[in-house]
């Protein structure tokens, strides 16, 4: 873990290494200060030498503003070498997930993601920034002021030694049960940010069933379990400060006690024991922030494994070492096909699908739900791997292929459609970034989304609020259809994306499909028969296998879904499910 976060300190090496070097020169001038001003109390004052007084004095005040610039130094290199190591991890982080294929992203959940990217990375670089600053200057300071204490006053210095050594004990003792308390915090934390995430999307369906008071319970549970795991860690560290309290005053009587005799039998000067007092002030909060260090590190631990998880997360998608760059044409071939989304399980989505589709066809995929139509389509444009045989695009196995090369081959519009906050013509232009207005239109004029967009205010200018709220779920549909098409794909894919326009608006859009890009293979899922009865060919899914592949009249007579299903819908029954 440690290895796979410190790699992303890169350019914030430099401020890295100043910032303990700074803290250790801020130390080294504090150190000294007491040792002067024993100097001055004992040569000076008792001594009733002002030369002493003033030279001494002199370099009183040459080691404070050096102690301070040392100090303004560490603050200044800390919080760039910290912020810039958050940066970083926070970029790795992100430039990872985008390399994720889909099997790698349902390792992790939305919210889980952008706990680590935001809280986690908050507590990590919170901690390295201690760690710089404080795990530098307190054990030092610490060291520096436990020896000159002995080069003092051994005996006094042996108080000393004994408080150190138990409050050791002590934070140790709190550190281990405050840590299992700060590992729970930050796995309640997915669920907090799952609950605001789902609550803001969904707001308008929360408000439709009138589940506010639901949504606020669910949250303010989430809230209140963090609160409840902080204030038990919270609790257990409370007990630092008075057990410091107690050991700092207990040294302060014992020093003053036992050093009030050294100085009546002449065996310790005054300002001796002046020093001894501030060094042991030194020494025990020293200590004390060292235990906060360790705190802020067990606290950032769990953290900075769920970050260091994100990192290490490999692809499981990859490009061979010498990718094919060009997809010839839109044929699409299984052969033999399984495939499992968790390769240990065992389960078989897809069996044995042996499929050939020639380029430019129009093929419809039916089944019902959970008969994995969307599973196939998926492995075409390689957004999962087979478990066995192999699918092959344009006559070339799709693992073969530069994979940026075949995705752009390949426009799917998926189930779940999303749009981005921005205008129309920036989320259309995802199909084509360089793509003129006209040619938008043009796209949209196809996916028959240009008769509404033209009677917004602002028409291909209007902005679209994030995820879409402010278009209607056929909009949607329809925008999403359009920036595919931009692509220019060799292959189309429709996964259920016209099931929310009306049967009227489908059939235009499959028109405009076989009249425009005719040498597009196009390959649509859909529920009602009606979408899908004038295409070349249909593919009928049932558990995972292709139960029938032909016309429609074809497997009106020799397939008993297909031609059930059909019954049912043309007698006034429903979709494919209410017909299976």
């Amino acid at each position: 873990m440690l290895k796979t976060l410190l790699a992303q300190v890169k350019e914030y090496k430099t401020p890295s290494f100043l910032t303990p070097v700074c803290m250790i020169g801020e130390v080294i001038c504090e150190m000294l200060i007491p040792r002067l001003m024993a100097v001055i109390v004992d040569d000076g004052i008792y001594g009733g030498d002002m030369q002493v007084i003033l030279r001494t004095g002199g370099w009183m005040i040459v080691v404070a503003v050096a102690g301070l610039l040392c100090g303004v130094g560490g603050g200044f290199f800390g919080a760039k070498a910290a912020a810039g190591f958050a940066k970083n991890l926070r970029k790795a982080m992100f430039d990872n997930i985008q390399t994720f294929s889909f099997a790698n992203i349902d390792h992790f959940s939305t919210s889980g993601l952008v706990t680590r990217l935001t809280t986690d990375v908050t507590n990590v670089q919170n901690a390295y920034q201690m760690i710089l600053r404080m795990a530098m200057r307190a054990p030092s300071s610490m060291i520096v002021a436990m020896v000159m204490s002995f080069m003092i006053s051994p005996r006094l210095a042996s108080i000393y030694l004994v408080a150190v050594i138990f409050l050791a004990l002590v934070a140790v003792f709190l550190i281990r049960r405050v840590t299992v308390y700060f590992k729970q915090v930050f796995e309640r934390y997915d669920d907090l940010n799952e609950s605001v995430q789902e609550n803001v999307r969904g707001i308008r369906v929360v408000k439709a069933y009138v589940r506010e008071d639901y949504e606020i319970s669910r949250f303010s549970k989430a809230a209140e379990n963090i609160y409840h795991m902080f204030v038990k860690a919270e609790m257990n560290m409370t007990l630092v400060g008075p057990v410091m309290s107690v050991t700092v005053y207990s040294c302060i009587l014992l020093i003053s006690w036992f050093g009030a005799h050294l100085i009546v039998s002449d065996e310790l000067l005054v300002g001796d024991m002046m020093s001894l007092l501030t060094y042991c002030m030194s020494i025990l909060m020293s200590l004390m922030m060292v235990s906060m260090v360790f705190v802020m590190i067990t606290m950032s631990q769990a953290s900075g494994r769920r970050i260091a998880e994100v990192l290490e997360e490999k692809t499981l998608l990859t490009n061979p070492k010498l990718p094919v760059t060009k997809v010839e044409d839109g044929s699409i071939r299984f052969e033999h096909v399984d495939f499992s989304y968790r390769e240990d399980s065992g389960e078989l989505v897809l069996s044995d699908i042996h499929l050939e589709i020639k380029s430019g066809e129009s093929i419809g995929i039916i089944g019902a739900t959970g008969s994995a139509k969307s599973s196939l389509v998926n492995l075409i444009s390689r957004l999962y791997d087979v478990t066995a045989g192999r699918v092959c695009v344009g006559g070339v196995d799709v693992r073969l292929y530069d994979l940026e090369v075949l995705r752009n081959a390949v426009s799917v519009v998926l189930q779940n459609n999303v749009l981005f906050s921005g205008t129309i013509l920036d989320n259309l232009r995802w199909g084509d970034a360089d793509a003129t207005e006209e040619e938008c239109a043009h796209a949209a004029r196809l996916a028959c989304a240009d008769e509404f967009i033209t009677q917004m205010p602002d028409g291909y200018h209007t902005h679209i609020e994030q995820g879409g709220t402010n278009v209607s779920g056929g909009q949607k549909q329809r925008l999403c259809i359009a920036r595919a098409l931009l692509k220019k794909p060799k292959i189309l894919i429709l996964d259920d994306s016209t099931s929310a326009v009306d049967t009227a608006t489908d059939a235009r859009i499959r028109k405009a499909f076989a009249e425009e890009i005719p040498d597009t293979t196009k390959l649509i899922i859909a529920q009602r028969i009606a979408s899908v009865k004038d295409l070349d060919r249909i593919i009928v899914m049932e558990n995972g296998r292709v139960d029938g592949f032909g016309t429609h009249e074809e497997l009106m007579d020799n397939n008993a879904i297909y031609r059930e299903v059909f019954e049912s819908q043309t007698a006034g029954g429903g979709d494919f499910d209410e017909g299976d």
